[in-house]
């Protein structure tokens, strides 16, 4: 453990979430090249990002938590694979349907891929450097969500839309190569007494496919009320529970999530996720309908948040490192909040210099908080648990970002009133956005708070039992 780590090691962890990501944003400005292509109307032609995003969510537990029973390496390994087969399928696909199968495919394999370098840091990093690790790979998830459009953008203007498609084939056979040689093989125990729990798995994955419909489902055209969809979830989810209170080897120990730390953690990753989606989905619409700007003025405004998570996420892990988690912690979510609070003051004053301000406080708070937070999930996981905690950090994320998603979007509307944001004046789209950011500021209120309540339990979670989790790395 105090061995410094691989480089190698560090590469395929960095590149693993680096794919994952590169394969949400890429596709998304292929979008209007493929409804015409293959003659299919916006609300079809979505599901090629939603598949994706759908399925990471749903698979994210349970690739976590097959990570620790069957081994981090072979587990991520085989993920490169299928990564790499449905990219072939996705290049390859005739229609729609042959299309969507394929990204279903890259979902799947993307919540390894995203579960598991968390799970591996845990084994190969020595704890004085987790931050630093940490910061990397939400220096890499950036890379990707900002590299994607731009890199997409360019490959299907020179060579058409199968080609973003045979680049992350490419991708995943170089990342394959990069973990065979630089990841450990996971060490053999003897005796394994754990196993899967694929029923406690398939009711977790109902509720989470029934809540991603319905977080979604309003803007693709889905034909299933939004009600029913909801209540579907949470009867999925009454089953998980049941099953999991009697289950001999839980996918999700209940007790586990009893402790504060942990459940302060998680929650908090979500509040702040669906928060952050505030600058993602509200910021374009106040830049071109509030400011007046193109989209071409609009897209450079907007790149400067990735390229600030691009360049903060490294610091911030090392100011975890150093620092610790509990302080840095704080920092960026007293940062973010500030940043929030002046995306609800400045623009409506000084225009795009207030945005840009804004953006670079907010960003490196989110990527102070990120850092911190995970390091402080992911150091405090029992070995034998650690895929399965790494799989509930992403989980809370995904949902966080889908709740925010939906719900954001829907808080400027109705603050906007019954005019159409197209038909309202700039004084109006500037008021609406004003207060949605005031109400997104005192949600991380909300967030501090549930630090605080968290941080009087912060010792590391104890195994509940000697059965219901085996380390194999």
């Amino acid at each position: 453990m105090n061995e410094p780590i691989n480089k190698l090691a560090l590469a395929a962890m960095a590149g693993c979430i680096l794919l994952a990501s590169l394969g949400i944003s890429v596709t998304t400005v292929a979008l209007p090249t493929l409804a015409s292509f293959l003659s299919t109307s916006i609300q079809q032609v979505q599901w090629v990002v939603l598949a994706y995003l759908v399925s990471l969510t749903v698979a994210i537990v349970s690739a976590g938590r097959m990570g620790d029973l069957y081994g981090s390496r072979r587990m991520l390994l085989s993920a490169l694979v299928l990564f790499t087969l449905a990219s072939i399928v996705c290049a390859v696909a005739p229609n729609m349907g042959w299309l969507i199968v394929g990204r279903v495919g890259q979902g799947l394999a993307a919540a390894v891929l995203m579960a598991l370098p968390m799970s591996l840091a845990k084994s190969l990093v020595a704890k004085e450097r987790m931050g630093a690790v940490m910061g990397l790979l939400g220096t890499m998830s950036a890379i990707g969500t900002a590299l994607g459009p731009s890199l997409g953008g360019g490959l299907i203007d020179l060579l058409g839309w199968r080609s973003i498609f045979i680049l992350l084939l490419m991708c995943g056979l170089g990342m394959l190569a990069i973990a065979v040689m630089g990841i450990p093989k996971d060490k053999k125990l003897a005796t394994r007494t754990a196993r899967m729990d694929w029923a406690g798995s398939l009711w977790l994955c109902l509720a989470l496919l029934f809540f991603s419909l319905a977080a979604t489902g309003g803007k693709v055209g889905m034909v299933i009320p939004i009600w029913m969809l909801l209540a579907s979830a949470a009867i999925a989810l009454a089953a998980f529970v049941g099953f999991e209170m009697r289950a001999t080897h839980p996918l999700i120990p209940l007790a586990l999530l009893g402790n504060r730390a942990l459940a302060s953690s998680l929650s908090m990753n979500l509040i702040v996720s669906a928060t952050m989606m505030s600058t993602l989905v509200v910021g374009p619409f106040y830049l071109a309908f509030g400011l007046g700007l193109s989209e071409l003025v609009t897209g450079v405004v907007m790149a400067v948040g990735p390229a600030a998570a691009a360049l903060s996420g490294v610091p911030a892990g090392q100011l975890t490192d150093r620092f610790g988690t509990g302080r840095i912690l704080l920092a960026g979510l007293a940062l973010a909040t500030a940043g929030l609070i002046c995306f609800a003051l400045l623009p409506i004053r000084i225009g795009i210099p207030g945005y840009v301000v804004a953006l670079i406080l907010t960003t490196p708070g989110f990527q102070l908080f990120l850092a911190a937070n995970n390091t402080a999930a992911m150091t405090s996981a029992p070995d034998a648990q650690r895929g399965m905690v790494s799989g509930l950090v992403g989980l809370s994320r995904n949902l966080g970002f889908m709740t925010g998603a939906s719900l954001i979007p829907l808080l400027f509307a109705t603050l906007l009133g019954d005019q159409a944001v197209a038909l309202s004046s700039s004084s109006a789209v500037g008021e609406a956005f004003s207060h949605t950011f005031l109400l997104a500021a005192a949600s991380f209120g909300l967030a501090m708070v549930t630090f605080f309540i968290g941080k009087k339990l912060q010792p590391s979670m104890p195994i509940l039992s000697t059965h219901q989790g085996i380390n194999h790395d």
